[in-house]
């Protein structure tokens, strides 16, 4: 039975680190085992410190994908949607590797940080890492509610990870990154009822606001998929941020990648008729990168095809 990477689907946590790594050497069967071994890290801190929930991904980017794993490829795996429109776009960070760490205790995403980087140090280079935390009642720094549309339950599974039409891939998920920056100070200049009909919904209970109109967040962001289903992605985004910056690292998992580019097609270019996401005039994207997260089953049974391979073994 495929094993998916239990981030995906986890629970929403306190607290999150972000790293971004780009592979800086060609020995590509050590990649494979420390891979596997930074899952093994996962397990042994969920183990020892349960109370903490931890969790973890690792997702491989296409570049570097067929390096890694060249005998097999995500039939959907492609680079970065480029789109812009106006002052509207979707720049691209190019990067080999996405490592999300999740706990409930701080402390305890950054002791897995750390033995991550330790196994990391020799073959990559940093690129970035972004501390993330739950605000207030999981909300974002505007104040309205993150992803009150995820989906639950067993419809978390069906939205976020490939199914048997790519059988070999099954149990693994197409995640896209973004991080935005908010500008607070143009944001909190309008009034709470100019807020809320930007995001399409009440800020204190969440609810829908009549006569928002066609470029409210609420109403960009609510699509249905080509089977009628919604939502489409799974939102695993989490605020950032420090005493001069603030803003929101945007993380979707789904089961294949048109989902997000749907997604990012209707906030930026909308319907075309001037109907946009009208929270992109207060929050820019400054990253962009796209990972295959493999199922922990690939990833154990391929590591063992490259030690084989290493020593000879046909």
């Amino acid at each position: 039975m495929t094993q998916p990477q239990k981030g995906i689907c986890a629970e929403p946590n306190l607290h999150c680190l972000y790293l971004l790594y780009n592979v800086v050497d060609d020995d590509v069967a050590s990649m494979r085992q420390k891979l596997v071994h930074i899952l093994d890290v996962f397990e042994t801190f969920d183990d020892e410190h349960y109370e903490a929930m931890v969790s973890g991904v690792v997702g491989i980017g296409g570049a570097f994908w067929d390096e890694l794993y060249p005998h097999a490829r995500p039939a959907n795996l492609s680079s970065f949607p480029d789109m812009q429109c106006d002052d509207r776009c979707a720049p691209v960070l190019p990067c080999d590797l996405f490592i999300q760490i999740r706990a409930d205790r701080l402390d305890i995403c950054q002791a897995i940080g750390i033995e991550v980087s330790k196994l990391l140090k020799l073959h990559t280079e940093l690129v970035e890492q972004v501390q993330a935390f739950r605000y207030l009642d999981g909300r974002d720094w505007t104040g309205f509610v993150l992803a009150d549309d995820n989906p639950r339950g067993r419809q978390k599974f069906d939205i976020s990870l490939v199914n048997k039409d790519d059988a070999y891939f099954e149990g693994g998920s197409y995640i896209h990154i973004q991080r935005y920056r908010h500008d607070m100070d143009k944001w909190s200049h309008l009034s709470e009822k100019n807020q809320q009909l930007v995001m399409g919904k009440t800020k204190q209970h969440n609810m829908d606001v009549l006569g928002s109109g066609l470029d409210s967040h609420a109403f960009r962001t609510k699509l249905v998929g080509p089977k009628g289903e919604f939502p489409i992605l799974l939102n695993q985004s989490m605020p950032y941020g420090d005493m001069t910056t603030q803003g929101l690292y945007f993380v979707s998992c789904s089961s294949h990648p048109n989902a997000f580019k749907n997604y990012l097609f209707s906030r930026i270019y909308g319907d075309g008729n001037g109907h946009y996401d009208k929270l992109l005039d207060y929050s820019n994207a400054e990253t962009g990168a796209v990972f295959f997260a493999p199922s922990i089953t690939f990833m154990r049974a391929n590591v063992n095809i490259a030690q084989n391979e290493s020593e000879g073994v046909s």
